[in-house]
């Protein structure tokens, strides 16, 4: 296996669930304000699809709401967990910065691949100083069809590629490496699925765990 490794950021790399609720309710609030909406903020229905594009959010969570109101809403909340993101609200995961370095010391070039947008994703590559380690943080807006399978494949063109892992939470990071012929690592984090992390060539609790199985890979 090359020495190349992608990463997925919500749910794989940063703690997203320690800043996606208040980030969410203030949202609601700011369209009760409004008077755009009325009930509770769907929180439940967003971990459901946690994940996917965050226009596919807006038309989950929005069904009946106009184009115009589903953009605004995306970039207030955007500005909102940009903002918990610079106090400081958020977290990475245990390992992050430590696999990173484990990493690079094994000449291993890391890349990110996130269905997030790109200042949000730029906001935490920023105040965690994953610069340091990480070649480049790729945003799934850049790709026209918003698959994540097509993002890692425009990654692998980009350095040449062909042969590497994809490390995500979800079954888009999984999907994503098959497509294109990568091993698949699983996270059994927060926003994790049974069904989908089943499809995984492997499944880690901790990113620690990273070591054996690249290990294995190489010795293979």
């Amino acid at each position: 296996m090359s020495q190349s490794i992608i990463f997925d950021m919500d749910g794989t790399l940063f703690q997203t669930d320690k800043i996606l609720e208040q980030s969410l309710e203030d949202t609601f609030n700011y369209l009760r304000s409004l008077h755009k909406w009325e009930g509770d903020t769907p929180i439940e229905t967003y971990r459901e699809i946690m994940g996917v594009p965050l226009p596919k959010v807006w038309e989950t969570l929005m069904p009946h709401h106009s184009a115009e109101d589903r953009m605004e809403t995306d970039v207030y909340f955007l500005n909102r967990l940009i903002e918990n993101i610079n106090s400081g609200k958020g977290d990475l995961y245990p390992n992050v910065k430590e696999i990173f370095m484990y990493l690079k010391e094994k000449n291993y070039s890391i890349y990110i691949a996130s269905n997030g947008l790109q200042e949000y994703l730029e906001a935490i590559v920023r105040y965690y100083q994953l610069d340091t380690w990480v070649t480049k943080t790729f945003s799934i807006q850049q790709i026209n069809t918003l698959h994540k399978s097509d993002l890692v494949q425009s990654i692998l063109k980009k350095y040449g590629i062909t042969n590497g892992a994809v490390v995500g939470d979800r079954l888009s990071d999984i999907q994503a490496a098959k497509d294109n012929g990568l091993t698949s690592i699983g996270c059994n984090f927060y926003f994790a699925q049974e069904d989908e992390l089943s499809q995984a060539d492997y499944v880690i609790n901790d990113l620690a765990e990273l070591r054996a199985i690249l290990h294995k890979e190489q010795t293979k």
